[in-house]
């Protein structure tokens, strides 16, 4: 491996694992019990005292309210790494993306060169149905300048989001035209899909990738199955890498079309919890058809109730790095100024009765910290090295295949992270944005040649040439990325790959990237191999 893209490593790794521990934390429960909080037990308010003697006789004024949050906070910190505090605020931001929809005006967009760009119009939102189009640049919002005034992704959000119902003015520059166009938009309510891909890999195997497990997600799902199995699908290959996790209800629905009547799927127990076990029933449409699961170390909660039950059942094969590792039940009550806190009241169990949480007995610290000690100790380079603390809790299949318990799903088949081709070059230009910048500038500059082109012929005839990898090298350079023509040529395949991927992402959104950058990705390229030979 390049002795400089190990330097930056312990980078990506903590911004990756900061990431999706706040994700995980927030949305990673069972489902929403919607209640407000009373007490059950007789106390003496202690807590209330002590913070009812702060705000009294502290030498400087405090805000009750927010010392109230944070002890609360700190509180449930102290529990588990999953038992959280949610403000106000932030309780319908994060439900938003398990409920599969927000209210906006339905476009995504980047700030470019201090400029709200359009990059996608939403099908079926308030903006397709006005014309405004990938490529448009929105210059003023409720007629306040919008450009060359340095503002930010979240002022932009602020200003477009809203109640469904509600209008917003926007002032919108396209093309080389110098005048600018003025829409009204209505808000409305904007999906969020969690299904991120599905097409043919080959005559007999579908391809379906689940970002999360959203109330939505199941139909996506059933949506896409059913298309891909009237293309000839025989064989499934489900991508639930980086899957954070979601609602136990959804992972569900989607084991219970694989498994058989009776199967157990999941159970779970608490102290105040009894078990509860949840079976498939007879309603499964893909029983028979052949089934890989793909997991890596951000393969988290519900995505790991699926591949337990998968596994555990002798229903496939389960095929990359073991799991991230939660397997804790966090139940939602409300509070009057409608603030939350998920609790854990129980715990998960795989059906041959393994609890997959890892442990947490030393602290948050060294809890966040276990996913990049896993690429310290060489478990993401090297199934030896492999060393859960589960070492010793082994369980049986129905076809006397062991499995572990605690620490996540260990993988029937590992494949390793794949670092062929990654430099330090490389990381600099994803930190750096100027990839996504350079395929959306050279998207916007030839919309007129790709609206001829369809994907397929896209993706057999289009392609990076030198001048193109050149021009590319050359535009960085001047967002700031130090040509490194050493570490260049040794990311070519991978950045031209990238590339064309992301250019597809323009055009067809993520049915035209997922097929390019997948042609690259060894795991499911092992995949292709593995289910077209059992």
């Amino acid at each position: 491996m390049n002795s400089n893209f190990k330097i930056y490593l312990p980078i990506i790794f903590a911004l990756l694992l900061a990431v999706g521990v706040f994700i995980g934390s927030k949305l990673n429960f069972s489902e929403p019990v919607i209640r407000f909080l009373q007490s059950e037990k007789k106390s003496s308010d202690k807590l209330n005292s002590v913070l009812n003697y702060i705000e009294e006789e502290y030498v400087d004024t405090v805000n009750k309210t927010l010392l109230e949050e944070k002890a609360i906070a700190d509180l449930l910190q102290n529990l588990d790494p999953h038992s959280v505090y949610i403000t106000t605020k932030e309780v319908q931001e994060m439900r938003e993306p398990l409920e599969g929809n927000f209210e906006g005006i339905g476009i995504e967009f980047n700030i470019i060169k201090d400029t709200v760009r359009v990059i996608s119009v939403i099908v079926g939102g308030p903006s397709e149905a006005l014309g405004i189009q990938a490529g448009d640049k929105i210059v003023k919002i409720e007629g306040r300048s919008a450009a060359g005034v340095k503002i930010k992704n979240k002022d932009v959000m602020g200003k477009l989001r809203g109640k469904g119902g509600t209008k917003v003015t926007v002032s919108i520059k396209r093309g080389n035209s110098k005048r600018l166009i003025d829409y009204t938009i209505t808000r409305g309510t904007i999906p969020i899909y969690s299904v991120d891909a599905a097409y043919m890999l080959d005559k007999k195997t579908g391809y379906i990738k689940v970002s999360r497990f959203a109330e939505t997600t199941y139909d996506e799902f059933l949506g896409k199955t059913s298309s891909l199995r009237s293309q000839g699908m025989k064989n499934l290959i489900l991508d639930l890498r980086g899957n954070g996790g979601g609602l136990l209800s959804t992972a569900e629905k989607i084991c219970d079309e694989f498994l058989e009547k009776g199967q157990v799927i999941v159970y779970t127990k608490g102290k105040s919890h009894p078990k509860e076990t949840i079976n498939a029933t007879n309603k499964g449409m893909l029983t028979d058809t052949k089934l890989i699961v793909l997991i890596d170390e951000s393969s988290a909660s519900a995505s790991e109730i699926v591949a337990g039950a998968i596994q555990d059942n002798d229903r496939g094969t389960i095929v990359g790095r073991r799991s991230f590792g939660k397997g804790l039940v966090q139940r939602e009550t409300m509070f009057s100024d409608s603030s939350a806190i998920r609790l854990t009241v129980a715990r998960y169990y795989t059906p041959t009765g393994r609890c997959i949480q890892k442990s947490y007995e030393n602290g948050l610290e060294d809890y966040y910290s276990e996913e990049y000690n896993r690429y310290q100790s060489g478990e993401l380079m090297h199934a030896d090295s492999i060393h859960p603390e589960h070492s010793g809790l082994k369980y049986t299949t129905p076809k006397w295949k062991i499995v572990y318990g605690g620490g996540g799903i260990t993988p029937d088949i590992f494949v390793a992270l794949d670092t062929a081709g990654r430099t330090s070059y490389l990381t600099e230009l994803f930190v750096k944005g100027t990839l996504n910048q350079f395929c959306f500038d050279y998207t916007d500059k030839n919309r007129k040649a790709f609206s001829k082109m369809d994907m397929k012929n896209f993706q057999t005839s289009f392609t990076i040439n030198e001048k193109m990898l050149n021009d590319f090298i050359f535009y960085s350079e001047k967002l700031g990325v130090k040509s490194n023509p050493k570490e260049a040529k040794t990311s070519k395949a991978l950045i031209k790959n990238l590339l064309k991927a992301n250019i597809a992402r323009q055009i067809w959104g993520n049915d035209g990237f997922y097929p390019i950058l997948n042609k690259e990705d060894k795991t499911i390229l092992r995949s292709v191999d593995i289910i077209n030979s059992q």
